[in-house]
């Protein structure tokens, strides 16, 4: 295994391909975190909530066949 390259299930993973999932779940999480704080939600525990609930979305693009950037589908 190479240093810019990580194992996974169907095979190699680099480094870039996994940088750029991070960033897609924490803009969603950071997006709706901000929105719920500017309407005035201070709450902790439900901005934690509006940030897993804004994760879904890439998760399930993730679980995705047809979705060739990071889904099952990609390569």
């Amino acid at each position: 295994m190479q240093g810019t390259q990580s194992k996974s299930k169907g095979g190699l993973m680099n480094t870039e391909k996994l940088q750029a999932i991070a960033a897609t779940y924490f803009r969603a999480a950071f997006a709706a975190i901000l929105a719920m704080y500017l309407a005035g939600e201070t709450n902790p525990k439900s901005l934690l909530m509006a940030a897993v609930a804004a994760v879904a979305g890439p998760v399930l693009k993730a679980l995705d066949p047809k979705a060739t950037e990071f889904g099952k589908g990609s390569e």
